[in-house]
């Protein structure tokens, strides 16, 4: 036999394992909900409470909970930032916003070379089709050089919610710029009706300019046909937090992130290469615009099963750090009346069970392609990016650290028998940063290898297992009120600001990356703005009690554990206007260890 004839045979032989490599790969579905809290799901509040219903009333959710049913249920996930843009970031790194450098909404990129490969960029390397859907939001762009708003390269195919679908009128609203003869006098409101009906007005004009009369008319004829309710006691007054969208199911913008991931499947995804696909839904992210058929269904609901409203004093606020203080002020709920606070409630719910249907559309769709091709495949669903509070501290919002900011849950399914076990309940603590270990997994990565020991969380099949268990979730923001870090246990939470600026690092209102880093862990003690809550006997989070002499020994002891984690332990800050400009702080390496162990001395009994 020549060498030729072998060089062919070999290479025939090479490319037959490298087929059947790919061919071993599972197809794989991740799912993020947007502001999502975790009792919108039926599965959830049965396995936590007993009951399908949430604690604020009735709940819808027949396809997440069939979901439940084929995998694993995780109570107890967190997420690693309480705002779309550094939770989808921490997502995509499978990173802290402490360790990517993602700590709001800046305009990031990867030319920083503290900066990792994302999730679909290793995921593509391993072989995978990457594809994402619906809304992206992780705010990660070319290096121009300079600043860009190009997208960075990292999925094959995309469908964007505002640019492929809102702009070309495939959707039942979106928010845009309001011109006139060319000049912009403000924002827009724009609603688009099964007939082709398109109505659109000024609701918010720049300065120097003003709403034109036939706009505020306009607004007045749709908030009235809609029955829309409006946020007015926030900062953003014109926030839409309840009311009917004017389209069908399937042609909101929900309906048509789930159709053209639908269309993809049928038309355009390659059965010989596994696929990786990212579907962001916007759903119950404002506007809450229900469509008619659920918001009636929940309505009808009501009146047999009455909605509740959140218990709070505007006595806690009095106890709160001056961030959270401020926060209260601009996000403020208490401030509506009775009826609008149950028709915001009750909304939200019916906004998220019509979402589930959606997800039941795009879940249905997933597994018969899957069946088709003869693919095993895994599904991860995260309810919200982060959660929400329906009146819980006073405010409808997010962006805090309290428990209904961050408290989300995770579904793990696969057709993988012994994955994720069918059925299960998890409570074990899980965060964010987990899900990209999970799917490096299923592509075959060692993440244990040196390359990835910049990942942060562990794998969802681990926990599953019980495998990999933590003491305490982590995680910080800096958006709206400033920067603030917070660290969740089963028995306490705390937070505290981390940085002296409220600025980005390099911004005028910021540090320089990495100057004066041990601030919040050497200020004077009340600069810090501590916040503690005792979960044993407050697990509403009503009181916060730093402050108490019998407590402030222990809210110290959190302060210096949090403060070298987020600080000190590969803390990275960059100046995302500069190419490469940034600082890593190790000061306290090691400080992560998962683990708290406070000092007995220092736990008090709790006050009942």
């Amino acid at each position: 036999m020549s060498t030729r004839q072998l060089n062919y045979i070999a290479g025939c032989v090479a490319a037959l394992c490298v087929a059947n490599a790919v061919a071993d790969k599972p197809n794989i579905l991740w799912i993020v909900t947007d502001d999502q809290r975790p009792d919108s799901l039926a599965c959830f509040n049965e396995a936590v409470s007993g009951t399908k219903l949430s604690p604020l009333g009735y709940v819808m959710s027949p396809n997440v909970d069939q979901l439940a049913k084929q995998g694993t249920l995780f109570t107890q996930a967190y997420c690693n930032a309480p705002a779309c843009a550094p939770s989808r970031a921490s997502m995509h790194y499978g990173q802290y916003p402490f360790r990517s450098g993602v700590y709001g909404f800046e305009q990031t990129h990867q030319a920083a070379e503290s900066c990792k490969q994302t999730v679909p960029q290793v995921m593509r390397s391993a072989g995978y089709k990457t594809a994402e859907f619906g809304k992206h939001g992780y705010y990660i762009f070319d290096w121009g050089p300079g600043l860009t708003w190009n997208t960075v390269d990292q999925y094959d195919h995309s469908v964007d919610a505002k640019n492929d679908l809102r702009k070309k009128g495939l959707t039942d609203y979106f928010p845009d710029s309001k011109k006139v003869n060319g000049k912009k006098i403000g924002k827009q409101e724009v609603f688009h009706y099964p007939d082709g009906t398109v109505k659109e007005f000024c609701i918010d004009a720049v300065k120097g300019q003003e709403i034109p009369p036939e706009d505020i008319a306009l607004r007045k004829e749709v908030d009235a046909e809609l029955d829309i309710i409006r946020a007015y006691t926030r900062e953003q007054s014109t926030m839409i937090i309840g009311g009917q969208s004017p389209q069908p199911p399937e042609k909101t913008i929900d309906g048509q992130i789930a159709s053209a991931m639908i269309n993809y499947l049928e038309d355009e995804a390659d059965a010989d290469q596994p696929q990786f696909i990212h579907l962001g839904f916007h759903f119950p992210h404002s506007p809450v615009l229900a469509p008619k058929k659920y918001r009636d269904l929940f309505m009808a609901k009501e009146k047999e099963i009455p909605y509740t409203i959140p218990d709070f004093s505007p006595a806690e606020v009095e106890k709160m750090p001056p961030q959270l203080q401020l926060l209260y002020k601009k996000m403020n709920f208490s401030g509506l009346t009775k009826a609008e606070k149950l028709q915001a409630i009750r909304d939200y719910y019916a906004f998220c069970a019509h979402g589930d249907a959606q997800v039941g559309r795009a879940i249905g769709a997933f597994l018969n392609y899957c069946k088709k091709s003869s693919n095993d495949w895994i599904i991860v669903y995260v309810c919200g990016d982060h959660s929400w509070h329906l009146g819980e501290q006073g405010i409808e919002a997010k962006f805090a650290p309290w428990d209904h900011s961050t408290h989300n849950a995770m579904i793990a399914a696969s057709s993988i028998k012994g994955l994720f076990p069918k059925g299960a309940h998890n409570d074990n603590l899980v965060e964010f940063v987990d899900c990209a270990p999970t799917f490096y997994e299923a592509a075959g990565i060692k993440t244990d290898a040196p390359d990835y020991a910049y990942l942060d969380g562990s794998s969802l099949r681990k926990s599953a297992k019980g495998q990999a268990k933590r003491e305490y979730i982590v995680g910080e923001i800096n958006h709206v009120v400033g920067p603030r870090a917070y660290m969740r246990s089963k028995d306490f939470a705390f937070s505290m600001k981390t940085r002296e600026k409220n600025g980005k690092p390099g911004d005028k209102w910021g540090h320089l990356p990495g100057e004066g880093i041990k601030w919040a862990l050497e200020c004077p003690r009340a600069q810090a703005e501590l916040c503690l809550y005792d979960l044993r006997s407050d697990p509403g989070e009503h009181w916060n009690v730093a402050n108490d002499p019998k407590y402030a020994p222990l809210a110290d002891w959190f302060r210096q554990k949090l403060g070298n984690i987020v600080l000190g332990d590969r803390r990275a800050e960059v100046n995302w206007r500069k190419e490469n400009d940034y600082v890593v702080t190790d000061f306290a390496l090691g400080a992560d260890d998962k683990k708290l162990d406070i000092p007995a001395s220092l736990i008090p009994e709790p006050t009942r």
